[in-house]
């Protein structure tokens, strides 16, 4: 692991990847963040050592260098999930990647639907905690100790002090930011009525696919994070409409442009 991690750092640095400060991974119909970026350098992932391929059609397969409000920012315009097949070594190793390249912080960005009847489809949700429901965990094998403590600690897997930031800047933007807890799921297929009644029951805010692990691998090697789930359906198990997944980019979409706002924002404080 620890060779490929270097052989793929190696590439990224060749093209001319230099120092990047934060690292951004962008979820489901939320590329456009990437149009913001004062590009340097892109790189498919196809041409990396080692790095896994997209297969998901809104999920464009990019590594994007350059600068964003002032500082240097490399993005994956494009993310890696379960239900594609890959096991959580192979979802998080970008995240490796970034760490070897040197990120100190990183930002996260998915789509997903909200369980809690008071947040509405087409509004932002600050992540404060997730319940981890993917049946796999990065972490699992041998532990890398050059990487990070065997048993790392998650009583705050997201950055107190960028979520502060955070919410500072919705409520200076008027931005609707929902605080929750966030349930990533194997997938592909959305939830039935009754995995909707159970989720709510937990203590779920919104469900999804993605964040959960690079969120573990973040914490593990040390490096603050934090999350924000555009929410794109409501999942009310009562009043259950059939929901298209062009129907969840096009929302996705319309509510990037506040995402957007926020995370620019953010970094320009970072």
């Amino acid at each position: 692991m620890l060779k490929k991690i270097e052989q793929a750092a190696a590439y990224i640095k060749a093209q001319g990847v230099e120092s990047p400060q934060i690292g951004i991974v962008l979820g489901t119909g939320l590329g456009n963040l990437a149009l913001k970026i004062e590009a340097e350098h892109i790189i498919d992932y196809a041409d990396i050592p080692n790095f896994p391929v997209s297969t998901v059609e809104s999920h464009s397969g990019k590594l994007i260098y350059g600068k964003l409000s002032g500082k240097k920012v490399i993005a994956m315009q494009g993310r890696f999930h379960y239900y594609e097949g890959y096991s959580g070594e192979e979802i998080t190793f970008p995240i490796r990647v970034f760490k070897n390249l040197g990120i100190e912080k990183l930002l996260i960005s998915n789509a997903a639907g909200t369980v809690n009847p008071d947040f509405k489809k087409g509004t932002l949700m600050l992540i404060d905690d997730h319940i981890n429901m993917i049946p796999d965990n990065p972490l699992r094998g041998k532990n890398l100790d050059g990487l990070g403590p065997r048993f790392p600690d998650m009583s705050q897997p997201y950055d107190a002090d960028m979520n502060g930031k955070l919410k500072a800047i919705a409520k200076e933007l008027e931005i609707t930011l929902h605080e929750g807890v966030y349930t990533p799921v194997a997938g592909p297929n959305l939830e039935t009525r009754a995995e909707y009644r159970y989720l709510r029951k937990i203590g779920s805010d919104a469900v999804g696919m993605s964040t959960a692990p690079e969120v573990i691998v973040a914490n593990h090697m040390g490096i603050p994070c934090c999350a924000v789930s555009v929410l794109t359906d409501e999942c009310d198990p009562d009043n259950l409409q059939p929901v298209s997944i062009a129907e969840i980019l096009e929302i996705a979409g319309r509510a990037e442009k506040d995402l957007t706002k926020l995370y620019e924002e953010l970094i320009k404080r970072l």
